[in-house]
């Protein structure tokens, strides 16, 4: 009874994305390949041949400067420098021999464009993008042995973009292509996502505010939404008549149950038989209580209960019998979320199905074991008996409605209701309930329930005065 409960092997999902961040990232890689191709396909097919046409545009300026300056005289040459100056905004100047420079290659665009000015002006000719600190297109040429610079403005050639000009065009257009993409997602997958929470109320069987826009302005849409409201409208007509037939029936079998056990008890004279029929009258009697509670609402009132005295009064009248042992391990400041009520019938349920099923094989004694440890804000309550467990095929029905594991616990007397009504109760107080079968043997039930808003600051503390049953 002093070992610890086994860890429970919390299964992780797997890592995945949402449907809104792969629609977000399929679109925005499309849209960011379809921006980079467009300008792949502008720079090959228009912005290159443009470039290189205006390349042998100055190519041809300067073979038509230097044969109107060999054919003028000294007067008409200043001339036609001052005119070219101040119309053309071309300078011609004499170039030195100790003029400093700087190529006109520093990407590929521009390596092509010097080898086209220079194909067609010939040896000699020099093509810079800098003389003397002074920015242009400067192209160097001789005039009968005379070396000249040819300055004009860059923009002839157009605006190279290269270096920073491409990294911030490409911030541009991944910065649009990004804030198109998250509103084409968001606009796409809210329908999902308002459909995820309805499904998700109705499952909690909140069925009045799971309902959908039956006005949307999709068709698709719309009959989708129309669809699942009325799908919803039936759910809850269905679990609404559920509830009345139980309650009905559960409440009508009542009157004559007790007016059968009162003739039992003084009709019949033999004392063995009046004791058997009583007894039975009483199991009918009570499997009529666990109709009710099946049908009880699903709506409660969450409020923080002290776990430890509640699963102390819920095990006081089990620990009264001579065939059962309940120890408890539960910090005495820990309190969870919950119901009392429900909270109470949930721990009854589960000794009471220990007591049945979950004696310790050869001793005629139930052994349960009820710890609590805390993490991540959670609450998990395990209850635990050292009986001969359940088949791993029967595990996942035992709290599916009227399903008694026959096969693997003997003398099932009961409606097969009693963990179906754990599973229940433990869902309307927003918490999950796994059943699984302990490797030293018996069957253990792990309770996940929320802690109390006022103890979640103060977590680590309780773990560490926690006592016995850690996990």
């Amino acid at each position: 009874m002093n070992a610890p409960l086994e860890v429970e092997r919390e299964a992780r999902p797997p890592i995945g994305l949402s449907l809104f961040w792969r629609t977000f990232f399929m679109l925005a890689l499309l849209l960011l390949g379809s921006s980079v191709g467009w300008y792949q396909m502008f720079r090959t097919l228009e912005y290159e041949p443009r470039v290189i046409d205006n390349a042998r545009q100055i190519a041809s300026l300067v073979n038509l400067s230097r044969a109107a300056l060999i054919h003028s005289d000294a007067i008409a040459r200043v001339s036609l420098i001052k005119t070219l100056a101040e119309q053309e905004k071309v300078r011609i100047l004499p170039r030195e021999p100790g003029d400093r420079f700087d190529l006109f290659n520093q990407t590929e665009l521009e390596r092509r464009m010097s080898a086209e000015i220079m194909a067609r002006l010939g040896p000699g000719t020099v093509v810079a993008s800098r003389v003397n600190d002074e920015a242009g297109l400067w192209v160097g040429f001789q005039i009968e042995g005379d070396s000249y610079w040819l300055l004009t403005d860059r923009s002839r050639v157009g605006a190279l973009l290269g270096g920073s000009a491409w990294l911030l065009w490409l911030a541009m257009l991944g910065m649009v292509s990004l804030i198109g993409a998250a509103l084409l997602a968001r606009f796409i997958n809210r329908p999902l996502r308002q459909l995820s929470i309805a499904a998700a109320r109705v499952r909690g069987g909140d069925y009045l505010q799971g309902r959908l826009d039956e006005n949307a302005r999709s068709a698709e849409i719309r009959e989708v939404n129309v669809g699942f409201n009325r799908m919803a409208d039936q759910l809850s007509k269905i679990e609404q008549d559920r509830a009345e037939m139980l309650a009905g029936i559960s409440h009508d079998l009542r009157t004559p149950l007790a007016r059968l056990r009162l003739e039992t008890e003084m009709s019949v004279p033999d004392a063995e038989a009046r004791d058997h029929m009583v007894a039975d009258i009483e199991q009918v009697d009570t499997i009529i209580d666990k109709f009710l509670d099946y049908a009880r609402p699903d709506h409660v009132t969450l409020q923080a209960l002290p776990l430890a005295e509640l699963a102390d009064a819920a095990a006081a009248p089990f620990t009264l019998r001579d065939d059962m042992q309940v120890q408890i391990d539960i910090p005495p400041e820990l309190r969870v979320m919950g119901d009392d009520v429900e909270l109470s019938r949930v721990l009854g349920n589960l000794l009471e199905n220990a007591r049945r099923y979950g004696k310790t094989p050869g001793t005629g004694v139930t052994r349960v074991r009820i710890a609590a440890t805390v993490r991540d804000q959670w609450v998990t309550l395990r209850v635990r008996d050292h009986g001969p467990g359940v088949a791993p095929d029967v595990l996942p029905s035992l709290t599916r409605p009227f399903f008694r594991g026959d096969s693997a616990r003997t003398a099932a007397t009961g409606a097969g209701l009693g963990l179906a009504i754990v599973a229940k109760m433990v869902q309307n107080m927003g918490g999950s309930l796994d059943l699984s079968n302990s490797p030293s043997g018996g069957l253990m039930a792990v309770i996940r329930l929320q802690q109390a808003p006022e103890q979640r600051g103060g977590s680590s503390l309780l773990k560490k005065r926690r006592t016995g049953g850690t996990s």
